[in-house]
């Protein structure tokens, strides 16, 4: 096992004759990272505080983008009608009951978390960050909803525990970003990254994989682009058709091709061997609620599919960054 450091980050990798290792897998992943930095597994509770999205309120749409479910991306998220102290104590208690865990990460998942009135963001991010288990905030939301007020509160709560903002991205294809409804172009997500970065918060993009228009070359052009840019993690998320959005209605009036999970999971092992290991990979597939799932049926067994994907990546010899000149 060599000790490598790639951007400032300091690895562990284990070189095989056909593979490298980063831990015990073939790419950084989320519990990798967490377990390096603070010794220890850390757990994610996800929670909803309550908000909206400029694409639902009427500044930018009322129906939200295409494939967004009524919950907002947060559809795993505790009930909005608890305090985030209790939906914190909620989580706690649920995972706790399985598994010994000391500490935790925050996620403001539902919606879009820094669309609000500030005095309210403030008590809710403080309200997180005083819980004395959570050593993360992870904060989901837009690009274009990153003003200089709310920069200047995410960099205080940074200064306190550290703050993580995930940006839905999705694609870098304006013809793709207009069919979801994206709302922002790419210079405004440029904008957000560099914003962020210089407050030394880390940033995780989300990446929707399978969208109607898209070819492979397509997708793999978004996960190399993004592997240019000054990010700290990426989720990697299959394309759900779920009940109740516009794109089911889109899917049945003009049926679109699904990805198979034997093409997905190859697929997967492009984009990791296309992404540097300077970049965490906190998602390889995702899961939309089973009694709202249209397709792909086959990704409601997330563990198979995943199980499938490593070993995937064995038979290939697959590695993140393979295709990269270190």
């Amino acid at each position: 096992m060599n000790n490598i450091t790639i951007h400032g980050k300091i690895f562990n990798m284990k070189k095989t004759k056909e593979m490298i290792y980063w831990g015990d897998k073939p790419y950084v992943s989320l519990d990798y990272t967490l377990k390096t930095t603070y010794g220890h597994k850390i757990y994610r509770l996800a929670l909803d505080a309550g908000m909206t999205c400029p694409n639902r309120d009427g500044t930018l749409g009322t129906s939200g983008c295409i494939f967004c479910s009524a919950g907002g991306s947060g559809d795993f998220a505790s009930s909005r009608n608890l305090s985030i102290t209790d939906q914190i104590e909620a989580g706690i208690a649920s995972i706790s009951s399985k598994r010994p865990c000391k500490d935790y990460i925050a996620y403001f998942q539902a919606f879009t978390n820094t669309y609000a009135p500030l005095p309210y963001l403030r008590k809710l991010y403080m309200e997180a960050i005083s819980h004395p288990k959570v050593r993360i905030i992870a904060i989901g939301t837009r690009p274009d909803c990153l003003s200089k007020e709310v920069l200047e509160l995410l960099d205080e709560c940074n200064k306190i525990k550290p703050v993580w903002i995930e940006l839905g991205l999705q694609t870098i294809h304006p013809e793709t970003a207009r069919y979801i409804r994206r709302g922002y172009d790419l210079s405004c997500f440029e904008e957000a990254v560099c914003n962020l970065r210089k407050l030394n918060i880390d940033v995780i993009v989300h990446v929707i994989l399978g969208l109607p228009g898209e070819s492979k070359s397509m997708m793999l052009k978004t996960i190399d682009y993004l592997g240019t840019k000054d990010i700290q993690g990426i989720k990697l998320q299959l394309l759900h058709v779920l009940e109740g959005t516009d794109l089911a209605k889109d899917f049945r009036e003009h049926p679109f091709t699904l990805f198979t999970q034997d093409d997905y999971c190859n697929f997967i092992c492009d984009c990791i061997e296309h992404l540097p290991p300077s970049i965490t990979i906190h998602r390889l597939t995702g899961d939309g609620p089973k009694k709202d799932l249209i397709g792909p049926t086959w990704s409601s067994n997330k563990r198979t599919v995943l199980n499938q994907i490593h070993k995937t990546l064995k038979e290939r010899g697959s590695y993140q960054g393979k295709y990269l000149d270190h």
